[in-house]
């Protein structure tokens, strides 16, 4: 009763005046529409909604058995009818009622929520805030759109190579999950899930035509295209979304790879088929580099860091070192005055093997004419080579990379590079 009375006090609604000459039954149908099933009779007084309680007659007793009348509850005639049966339900209030007054203040608020505005605020912010990507230029190509974020930026207040190459790797897995190929495997086709097989990169170029900073957004295409008669090539493209300017290019070269048996296998016709139709026939959009590199070691290393470890957090769900984690080992034993004073314009990377959790690696670098920079025929720019081995000798990774001047001003108070050995 508390709250039907709480209902009928916030929603007022006028009731029509009592009909002294309505038909009443002994169903529920019948009662008059002034008088609801609780026996409350309601009526406008001054636009206010009043409710009065009827009293109830003393009992008669009609061939011994008590029968109560209602005031005001009678038909023309005055012949006495008994309530309807008190239930559950006849005692509700007018939920209809209820339920429109939250529509209406729900959609009230979804319009108040639509007129707020969210524009950008400047120019270049976030194009594609959830990063989705999607498939462009005629189902062959896949864009993403990446945010620089203030943890992948370092001390130079530019992206980290290493946070680029991980933009490259997560668009290329975007890619071929949203052209329908994800299997269950880390970039795997569900052919290739059923036999096994893996994809593993062999070579990997890439050209840094200038670095991102943070609050940037970066749009990354990629695209696949085959790489000779057994191979696939993967091609990337970063600009600048604001501007459109290219700031990134790479190309790399993939293979299969049984992940039981961990050793390299041709390309089955199935998985031909599955990503055969994705190929784009194009040029690479780096040139490759068909530069033999030379043979590292401890006696022609300039510089050598041993006893790295990868950690659990190294390993990806094919249970072998994520190939960028090999990218910031190679730089661990590059000469900390090039670091400083110069920037990585591009690198070559040939992976030979893969490397498990247990293993200990050694990073050696030797810096082309390592006689100060002064001598070098094209001043300002330095060329190293690396190798990234186990501890026991095996090759993981050799590499080459190349570098450009920060500060052009300031190169020839670097000096001579001094020799560092460990």
């Amino acid at each position: 009763m508390v709250a039907t009375s709480a209902t009928s006090a916030f929603f007022q609604v006028a009731s029509p005046a009592p009909d002294s000459g309505s038909k009443a039954s002994g169903k529920l149908g019948g009662i008059p529409s002034s008088v609801d099933a609780r026996g409350i009779r309601s009526k406008s007084a001054s636009g206010a909604l009043q409710v009065k309680a009827n009293a109830q007659a003393p009992p008669k007793k009609v061939n011994g058995t008590k029968v109560g009348v209602m005031e005001g509850f009678k038909t023309e005639n005055e012949t006495p009818s008994a309530p309807p049966p008190r239930t559950f339900i006849n005692q509700l209030p007018d939920w209809s009622m209820l339920l429109a007054a939250i529509t209406t203040i729900f959609l009230a608020a979804e319009k108040q929520w639509m007129m707020l505005d969210w524009k950008p605020k400047r120019p270049g912010m976030l194009m594609d805030p959830f990063g989705l990507g999607r498939i462009v230029q005629d189902g062959l190509v896949f864009r993403q759109n990446f945010s620089i974020r203030s943890y992948e930026i370092g001390a130079d207040r530019t992206a980290s190579v290493e946070t680029l190459m991980n933009h490259l790797q997560e668009t290329a897995l975007n890619h071929v999950k949203s052209a329908g190929l994800l299997g269950d495997g880390f970039g795997a086709t569900p052919e290739m899930c059923k036999r096994n097989l893996i994809w593993v990169v062999t070579k990997m170029q890439v050209l840094v035509d200038r670095y991102p900073t943070w609050g940037d957004v970066v749009q990354v295409d990629t695209w696949v295209a085959a790489s000779g008669k057994n191979g696939m090539r993967r091609d990337w493209l970063v600009r600048d979304c604001n501007t459109g300017d290219v700031l990134t290019r790479a190309s790399s070269n993939w293979v299969m790879m049984n992940k039981v048996t961990r050793r390299l296998a041709k390309i089955p016709d199935e998985v031909r088929e599955e990503i055969g139709p994705h190929f784009v026939d194009s040029p690479p959009v780096v040139s490759e580099d068909s530069r033999k590199l030379p043979k590292l070691d401890d006696g022609r290393a300039d510089y050598i860091r041993k006893g790295l470890t990868p950690r659990w957090s190294d390993l990806d769900v094919n249970q072998h070192v994520n190939n960028v984690k090999y990218v910031g080992w190679i730089l661990e034993s590059a000469p900390l005055p090039i670091v400083e004073s110069h920037e990585l314009a591009g690198m070559t990377l040939e992976y030979r093997r893969e490397c498990n959790r247990d293993s200990v690696l050694h990073s050696l670098t030797s810096v082309l004419g390592n006689t100060g920079l002064k001598d070098i025929a094209d001043p300002g720019h330095v060329e190293c080579q690396h190798l990234l081995r186990l501890e026991g000798g095996a090759e993981i990774v050799k590499g080459r990379t190349e570098w450009r001047p920060k500060y052009p001003n300031r190169l020839r108070t670097l000096g001579a590079l001094p020799a560092e050995r460990a």
